[in-house]
C-alpha cells in the first residue's frame, strides 16, 4: 500500500498536520493556564488590599481585648466570595481567623505556604496569595486561597475537546488530502497509461497536455519533446540503416557481378583481366571508404574515439592540404587557391582536422565544373580562428541546405556515382570533427554561383 504516491502524500500530510495540531493544542493549553495564574494573582491582590482596608477601619472603631477578632471577622463577612479562603496568621504562624468552616484541617496546610503559589486542600487545588500586615501594632499575615475548580474543570473539557476534535480532524483530512492527492496525481496515471501505448511503432503519438503552465504539463512537454527527440533518432537510425545497406549493396553487387563475368568465360585476353581487375579495385576501394566512415561515425557516436592532441599551426595545415590536392584539381582543370599567410597556433587532433580539411576541399573541386575555381583561406575572427572554402559550382538547392551534413546524403547520387564521388559520409565526418574541437561548420550560402563553407575553430 505504501508504493502508492496518493497513500504516501496522505501519510506525510496527516502526519504534519497531527504534529500542528498536537503542537498547537499543547501551546493553547498552557497559554490559558497561565493566563489563568496572571488572572487570579491579580484578582488575589485586589482582594486582599479591599479586605486588609475593611479590616483596618474596623480595628479602629473597635475596642477591647476581641477588637482584632472581631474586625477580621467583619471583613471575611464582607468578602466572602465563592471559591476563595482568607485565612490570618499571627506572627507565631497561629490561625486567628478564617474564611473556611473546618479551619482544623488548615492547620496541617498552612505552615509551608510562605513558599507555595499552588497547593492541595482536601480533594481540591488552591492557587494562594500571601499578604503580610499590621494591624493595631501586630504583625499578621493574610492568606488568600483561591479555589482553580473552575479553571480546572474548564481545562479538563479543553482537553477533552481537543481529544476529540483532534483525531476527527485527522479522519476528515486524511481522506481530503487522500481525495486531493488522487485527484491532482490523475493527470499522472493518465499519462502513465498513455505512455505504456507508445512503442517503437507509434513513436508519433503524444502524451496530451491540459495546462502546459503547471508542474504536471511541463513534465508532459518534457516526455513529448523527449519522444520528439527518439523519433527523430529512431528516424535517423532506420535512415542510415537503410542508406548504408543500400550503399554497400552496390559496390557488393558490382564485385559479384564483375567475378562472375570473369568466371564464366573459359579464355580472355589479360586486357579485359585487368580492365575486370581495375572495376573490382575500384568498388573495393568504394567498399573500404564506406566501412571506415561507418566505422568512425560509430565510435563517435559511442564516444570511443579518443582524440590525439598536440600543438601545431593551422596555416601550415591548410597550405599542405591544399598541396595534397593540388594534382586532383589540375586533372580537373580546376584552378586551386591558398591563402595562408598568418601564423596560427591551435591545439587540436591534427589527423581529425587534416582529414576534415581534405574532405571539405575534395567535394569543392569535385563539383566544380571545368576552368572553374576553388579557393580556401584562414583567419583569425571573434571566436576563433575561421577557415572558408569557396567554389564556383553549380551550388546546391535551397531546400537541401539543412541535409549536406546528414550520413550517406547526397544532391545527385548518380552523378556522384559515376563521378566517382564517395557515399555521402565526407561532411558528416567534418561535422563530428568540428564539434570534437568545440567548433562548428555551415554552409555560409550556396548559390548558382558557387558555394562557401565556413569551418570555425577557437584556438586552444
Amino acid at each position: 500500500m505504501l508504493n502508492s504516491v496518493r497513500v504516501r502524500l496522505t501519510f506525510w500530510y496527516t502526519g504534519v498536520l497531527a504534529c500542528v495540531l498536537v503542537l498547537l493544542a499543547f501551546m493553547t493549553y498552557f497559554v490559558l493556564r497561565e493566563n489563568f495564574s496572571r488572572r487570579m494573582d491579580s484578582s488575589a491582590a485586589e482582594i486582599a488590599d479591599s479586605f486588609l482596608a475593611t479590616v483596618n477601619a474596623e480595628a479602629k472603631e473597635e475596642s477591647g481585648p476581641k477588637a482584632l477578632q472581631d474586625a477580621l471577622a467583619t471583613g471575611i463577612a464582607e468578602h466572602r466570595l465563592a471559591d476563595t479562603i482568607f485565612i490570618a496568621l499571627d506572627s507565631h504562624g497561629q490561625i486567628l481567623a478564617s474564611s473556611d468552616e473546618q479551619p482544623s484541617d488548615l492547620k496541617e496546610r498552612v505552615a509551608g505556604l510562605q513558599s507555595l503559589r499552588t497547593v492541595h486542600i482536601g480533594h481540591r487545588r488552591y492557587r494562594t496569595y500571601i499578604r503580610p500586615f499590621t494591624v493595631a501594632t501586630q504583625q499578621l499575615t493574610l492568606i488568600l486561597l483561591q479555589s482553580l475548580h473552575r479553571q480546572n474543570e474548564f481545562l479538563e473539557n479543553l482537553v477533552g475537546t481537543f481529544a476529540v476534535v483532534i483525531p476527527l480532524t485527522l479522519v476528515l483530512a486524511s481522506a481530503g488530502g487522500y481525495f486531493l492527492a488522487r485527484r491532482s496525481l490523475s493527470p499522472v496515471v493518465a499519462m502513465s497509461d498513455q505512455a505504456k501505448q507508445i512503442g517503437a511503432s507509434n513513436l508519433r503519438e503524444r502524451l496530451s497536455v491540459k495546462n502546459s503552465n503547471d508542474e504536471l504539463g511541463q513534465l508532459a512537454l518534457s516526455f513529448n519533446q523527449l519522444l520528439q527527440r527518439l523519433d527523430t533518432s529512431f528516424e535517423q537510425q532506420q535512415r542510415f540503416t537503410a542508406d548504408a545497406s543500400h550503399e554497400l549493396r552496390t559496390p557488393v553487387a558490382i564485385l559479384f557481378g564483375e567475378a562472375d563475368v570473369a568466371l564464366s568465360q573459359s579464355t580472355r585476353s589479360p586486357e579485359e583481366y585487368r580492365e575486370t581487375l581495375n572495376i573490382l579495385r575500384s568498388e573495393a576501394g568504394r567498399l573500404k571508404d564506406i566501412v571506415e566512415g561507418l566505422f568512425t561515425l560509430t565510435r563517435a557516436d559511442a564516444g570511443q574515439y579518443p582524440l590525439t592532441v598536440s600543438e601545431f599551426y593551422l596555416d601550415e595545415l591548410v597550405s599542405e592540404c591544399a598541396r595534397h590536392l593540388r594534382t586532383v584539381a589540375s586533372a580537373k582543370a580546376v584552378e586551386l587557391s591558398c591563402d595562408a599567410r598568418k601564423e596560427l597556433p591551435i591545439r587540436g587532433d591534427e589527423g581529425l582536422l587534416r582529414r576534415m580539411l581534405l574532405n571539405v576541399l575534395d567535394n569543392a573541386i569535385k563539383y566544380t565544373p571545368a576552368r572553374g575555381k576553388v579557393a580556401i583561406s584562414c583567419q583569425i575572427c571573434e571566436s576563433g580562428y575561421c577557415v572558408t572554402v569557396r567554389d564556383t559550382g553549380c551550388g546546391i538547392p535551397s531546400d537541401l541546405h539543412e541535409r549536406i551534413f546528414e550520413r550517406f546524403f547526397r544532391v545527385d547520387k548518380v552523378r556522384s556515382r559515376n563521378e566517382g564521388g564517395g557515399a555521402g559520409l565526407g561532411l558528416s565526418i567534418s561535422a563530428w570533427i568540428a564539434e570534437a574541437h568545440g567548433g562548428r561548420i555551415e554552409l555560409s550560402y550556396s548559390n548558382e554561383d558557387g558555394s562557401l563553407f565556413s569551418i570555425f575553430l577557437p584556438k586552444s
